[in-house]
């Protein structure tokens, strides 16, 4: 399988499979389907799927209370993103590095002992920007 997909491409079904585990919080399976999607690719599109990788992966260190990835994977995770257009096969990206930044700002402020704190809102979601390459039935909120 080819993951050469550029930025301009609609969205795989694969991202839109990661769409909906990060959005539930299915970490871990959201890592492994990006890194499936990883594997391959180059340029943009890498940074693209190893930005969200990393920030999923840094969500299940909080989860797990394990401040140090956490806050290490939320760091290159955002960089990685930063790296990317703001938004790439439809994943509005500068939105979710921003809502990573406000959570690591948050997370760090609170410190290992308080991490557990952190109130859900602050939680980043992935969100689909407007447009009309998918019909409304793969669009179904998780």
């Amino acid at each position: 399988m080819s993951n050469k997909r550029p930025c301009s491409d609609s969205p795989s079904g694969a991202i839109l499979q990661a769409f909906g585990e990060f959005n539930r919080g299915d970490w871990y399976e959201c890592h492994e389907t990006l890194e499936d999607l990883w594997i391959g690719s180059e340029d943009e599109p890498r940074w693209f799927y190893q930005g969200m990788l990393q920030i999923a992966v840094a969500l299940l260190h909080w989860r797990n209370e394990n401040y140090g990835g956490a806050i290490s994977l939320l760091t290159s995770g955002i960089k990685y993103l930063q790296r990317v257009r703001p938004v790439c096969q439809r994943i509005e990206v500068a939105l979710l590095a921003a809502e990573a930044e406000r959570f690591r700002e948050e997370l760090s402020r609170l410190g290992p002992e308080r991490m557990n704190e952190l109130p859900d809102a602050l939680i980043p979601k992935m969100r689909l920007a407007p447009g009309d390459s998918l019909p409304c039935a793969q669009v179904k909120s998780p």
